[in-house]
């Protein structure tokens, strides 16, 4: 949710600022600069505090590892196609699209995707190093791929995504054009444009779809959040000061996030 439809919703619900505060715990005085035009560009943890006070009891919502607040908030279905129909597409459709139109197709629905920043390709490529260096050490079946690259998740017309970084092991998944079925691993970085898709519409169909494992790489707040869906277990929250262990091999792969926030603040400095 951009600043300009919140504030176009406060005005629609008739939210004074003590209000928001309350409802989304963010201080007051940080709402007065927010809604107040001295602050245009809020923190993006910030500005998924603020959502709240926008969308409860409206929408559903998932909860943090550590805490019953929520720390993010589900988009509401009228979010796309409210001038374009994006709705009862195939891969046909997906396959017919011109150059350049970064989108993915999820249940018959297309979602556009950012184009990436160079914090993101950064933290994909370390990634993808990590898992590419696991494997070639060991010799393994497993082989890491990273986006573009197209996965025809449930192997039928209606779904196609680019995740950012994945392990495949069963090989015969793996065709030239794309990869048909799910991954065993799934890595995700999170971008203030596609959260709640990383947060709520994947992380539902990769557990359906039968993906074992499932990273979402938070860079604005430093965080990993783990997902095991092969056995079910609760969610575990890393951070970038710590190294993460990969589940499909047994915690014999670490990536070290340690060093990744290292290389990041050499090229960028202060990234927010």
């Amino acid at each position: 949710m951009t600043l300009k439809e919140m504030q176009e919703l406060k005005k629609e619900m008739g939210l004074t600022n003590q209000m928001i505060a309350e409802r989304s715990g963010v201080p007051l005085a940080t709402v007065q600069k927010v809604f107040g035009g001295s602050t245009s560009s809020p923190r993006y943890e910030t500005r998924i505090a603020l959502e709240k006070a926008f969308t409860q009891n409206r929408y559903s919502t998932e909860y943090s590892t550590q805490t019953s607040e929520p720390w993010y908030v589900s988009e509401p279905e009228t979010a796309y196609g409210s001038n374009v129909s994006r709705d009862g597409k195939t891969i046909d459709d997906y396959l017919a699209l011109p150059e350049g139109v970064r989108v993915e197709l999820i249940d018959g629905r297309f979602y556009d995707m950012a184009a990436p920043t160079n914090v993101h390709q950064n933290i994909v490529g370390l990634i993808f190093y990590y898992f590419l260096d696991h494997v070639m050490k060991n010799n393994g079946p497993c082989v890491p791929a990273l986006s573009p690259l197209d996965v025809q998740l449930d192997r039928d017309d209606k779904t196609m995504v680019q995740p950012d970084v994945m392990i495949i092991c069963d090989r015969d998944k793996i065709t030239k054009p794309r990869v048909v079925g799910a991954p065993e691993m799934v890595v995700e970085v999170v971008s203030p444009s596609n959260w709640y898709v990383d947060a709520n519409i994947k992380l539902k169909k990769y557990r359906a779809a039968g993906v074992r494992e499932y990273w979402m790489v938070i860079p604005e707040m430093e965080k990993i959040i783990v997902y095991l869906f092969d056995p079910e277990e609760p969610p575990k929250e890393y951070s970038f000061d710590e190294k993460v262990p990969v589940a499909v091999w047994d915690g014999k792969c670490e990536i070290d996030f340690p060093v990744i926030k290292e290389k990041l603040d050499t090229l960028f400095g202060n990234r927010n």
